[in-house]
């Protein structure tokens, strides 16, 4: 009986719904991406895709693990939740994934938009 009631804890916890009832979801970096088509990637959204890549910036509250596909990740789902409901998607040429589970660590917050 116990399991089960963990078990839908859990569940309540991963799969969280926003406010209106639709599915919370983060754009992140694939892990299977290697760090170069990442980088390509990652100029696209924090140039021409006009993702708010300044939380990624030195000294700033999500620049660090600094690394390639965590700066990824962020700027991935800035540029997501500016423009998935204008047709923007979480695509990146393959690069990307959406998931249902926060990003959020630390003192680093992802933007979600219902």
């Amino acid at each position: 009986m116990s399991r089960i009631f963990l078990a839908l804890l859990l569940l309540m916890f991963v799969t969280k719904k926003s406010l209106n009832g639709q599915l919370e979801e983060w754009c992140i970096a694939d892990e299977q991406t290697p760090d170069n088509e990442l980088q390509v990637a990652l100029d696209w959204a924090c140039g021409r895709g006009a993702a708010d890549c300044s939380k990624i910036q030195k000294d700033q509250s999500c620049y660090y693990p600094n690394t390639v596909r965590d700066h990824s990740s962020y700027a991935f789902n800035s540029y997501f939740q500016r423009y998935k409901r204008k047709g923007g998607s979480c695509f990146f040429n393959n690069a990307a994934m959406v998931t249902q589970v926060d990003p959020s660590h630390n003192s680093c917050h992802y933007e979600y938009l219902p």
